[in-house]
């Protein structure tokens, strides 16, 4: 049964964050999407987001985060910048320094105004890249401090955070967005929907995880 609240789900139209907004609307009579615009390597994940979003009827908000180019160049947010992985215990090329806490703390501030209690994000600490924003750790230590920030009680929740690949694939098979999920989302760095370049770390890390999956589901 639908809890009779509101939730703002962090939403960048990609494999994670479409599965969480599912998640949400199976639990929340009332889901609201944000979508961070911040200049990033391809405006297809913008449109993506807006895409899915109208299909499922749920209202969206786009929020300006141009800052956050200025400030952090990365593989996601400069074009002459190549996308790899970290090598030696260093991070990979596309971690955006801030990024999970500045999303996560304008999405409380977007939270506090429609009157949501709940704010939902795909980060995952199974499958995190090494990104300390994905961290269990950290998403505890925000909700602690969007709460004292604004005197709210908010619920950041995180679906995914105890999930690989292959059980995320598993829980959008279990919401029945399965289909969905694989064939109108964007998790490619180079910007291709569905099943994407097949090159890039996020399309290898999708593909592996999918191939497991059906091999259990199969």
């Amino acid at each position: 049964m639908k809890k009779k609240e509101k939730a703002v789900v962090v939403f960048s139209g990609g494999q994670d964050s479409t599965t969480c907004l599912f998640w949400a609307m199976e639990r929340f009579e009332e889901v609201v999407a944000v979508t961070f615009d911040y200049n990033q390597r391809h405006k297809q994940e913008i449109e993506c987001a807006k895409n899915i979003a109208n299909e499922l009827g749920v209202p969206h908000h786009i929020l300006d985060m141009s800052l956050l180019n200025q400030l952090a160049p990365n593989a996601l947010t400069r074009e002459n910048i190549q996308v790899k992985d970290g090598e030696n215990g260093s991070l990979p090329s596309t971690f955006v320094p801030g990024r999970n806490l500045l999303f996560l703390s304008f999405a409380g501030v977007l939270a506090s105004q429609v009157g949501a209690k709940h704010i939902v994000t795909g980060v995952c600490e199974t499958d995190f890249s090494g990104y300390p924003d994905c961290r269990d750790i950290f998403v505890k230590s925000l909700n602690v401090t969007l709460n004292l920030s604004m005197d709210q009680d908010f619920v950041i929740h995180t679906p995914l955070m105890w999930l690989d690949k292959s059980e995320t694939w598993k829980l959008a098979d279990e919401l029945h967005a399965f289909e969905f999920v694989r064939e109108k989302t964007l998790t490619c760095y180079n910007g291709i929907i569905a099943d994407g370049c097949g090159e890039c770390p996020a399309c290898k890390l999708r593909k592996n995880g999918l191939e497991e999956f059906l091999k259990i589901r199969n």
